[in-house]
């Protein structure tokens, strides 16, 4: 396999190839990102349409019938969107962009196959343990374990490898480190039932792994594009800003996990005055390109996290209540998280595919979408029928993403447009 992979040709589009490989998965194996953008994208697909469904039988059983896992639903859920979904983009961004950063040679294509593989099996795998077959869970479980430590130990070699410090290349690799750590989580509430391990899983996803990964990208690449699109742009990038993020991100972990949520908001308060200075000297005073806005406006999510989050905290050490209840996780999930990856997952496939860093009318529908959807979830929390609204919000994000998934699909499978390799 590994011989096979390494021989296969770098391929460029000619004009004996445009037209016999114009559509064809060997396309996936050319480039880290192509092969896990691939696979994040189906799995984000496959992920929602079973959410979707599920919720759809638990609010309307009269019309759709959905088996049932031995596992809580809305725990397998956390764990597919947390540790299967976004990472296989985190996977395919980093495998990408570690050795560029660092000055080193790109990844064999070898290597990183058998992380897509991990991944892509791993989450197939765990949706057939939630439709009832029990046994799936676990083979789910040990082939994500897999995925997980492919990619990992080539983050770390690449690391290793080099003679200096990138710093953002660290703070991303002991995030993803931490999210292996709450994989293993999982795998410990299989094994001993006690959901004391989801909650800790859960918590470690958000706030050491996807938190952290995303406001990393955002510190370093934010200011970066910016600055090449933007006259008299100033890039502000101080490490101390990242130090602060992981402090607080912490934190806010370590107080979760010891329950206090009447305390909260001594760390998020913080978290939101920080968010704010950031978006402050990040924005661009001048109008820029619809490609680069999204990811500002994307990162506007931020601040309106914390600033709930803050709010649940005071209300909660006040009236010992979640008045809010999920509605900031989901400002979070739905409303940065999946902003800022319709936005980098664009102008990633845009750049690599050799098309014009522009956003295409099916990228503002889904990007404008998950606005949408983003307020429905949070304002589920609040409705008399919730149940309802979650399954409006979950199919909303089928419909917004389905067209933009389809679009970016065919150009991972697809040669660059200018003919180069990659």
């Amino acid at each position: 396999m590994r011989q096979a992979l390494a021989k296969m040709p770098v391929m460029t589009m000619t004009a004996s190839t445009q037209a016999s490989s114009a559509v064809s998965p060997r396309w996936l194996a050319v480039a880290p990102h192509r092969l896990m953008f691939f696979i994040g994208a189906g799995n984000l697909l496959l992920a929602m349409a079973w959410w979707a469904a599920w919720l759809l039988a638990a609010r309307w059983p009269e019309l759709l019938q959905v088996p049932q896992a031995a596992t809580y639903p809305g725990w397998l859920h956390a764990f597919v969107m947390q540790y299967q979904v976004l990472p296989s983009f985190f996977f395919g961004f980093l495998l990408t962009v570690f050795p560029r950063w660092m000055g080193l040679p790109e990844i064999a294509r070898w290597r990183y196959v058998p992380v897509g593989v991990g991944m892509f099996g791993g989450q197939a795998a765990m949706l057939l343990g939630a439709l009832g077959l029990e046994v799936a869970l676990v083979v789910g479980l040990l082939m994500t374990l897999a995925g997980w430590g492919a990619g990992l130990w080539l983050l770390g070699r690449t690391l290793f490898a080099e003679r200096g410090r990138t710093w953002h290349a660290w703070s991303c690799f002991i995030a993803m480190c931490l999210g292996l750590l709450g994989v293993l989580c999982f795998a410990a509430f299989l094994a001993t039932g006690s959901p004391w391990w989801v909650f800790i899983g859960i918590k470690l996803g958000t706030f050491g792994l996807l938190l952290p990964v995303y406001l990393t990208v955002a510190h370093r690449m934010f200011p970066f594009f910016a600055g090449n699109v933007v006259p008299g742009y100033v890039a502000w990038r101080p490490m101390w800003l990242l130090a602060a993020i992981w402090v607080l991100a912490m934190a806010h972990l370590a107080l979760e996990l010891a329950h206090a949520y009447a305390w909260l908001w001594i760390v998020d308060l913080p978290m939101l005055v920080l968010s704010l200075h950031a978006l402050w000297k990040w924005w661009p005073r001048r109008r820029g390109p619809g490609l680069l806005v999204v990811l500002f406006v994307g990162l506007l999510w931020w601040p309106v996290t914390f600033a709930l989050f803050s709010l649940q905290s005071l209300l909660y050490l006040g009236a010992d209540a979640f008045v809010l209840g999920r509605a900031p996780a989901h400002a979070l999930f739905i409303g940065l998280f999946g902003s800022v990856l319709v936005a980098m997952v664009t102008r990633v496939t845009n750049g690599h595919s050799g098309r014009a860093l522009a956003m295409h009318p099916l990228a503002w529908f889904a990007f404008v979408g998950i606005q949408v959807v983003a307020v429905m979830r949070i304002g589920a929390e609040l409705s008399s029928d919730p149940t309802a609204w979650l399954a409006l919000s979950a199919l909303g994000w089928l419909l917004v993403l389905l067209p933009w998934v389809v679009r970016i699909g065919r150009i991972y499978l697809s040669p660059r447009v200018d003919g180069k390799p990659g």
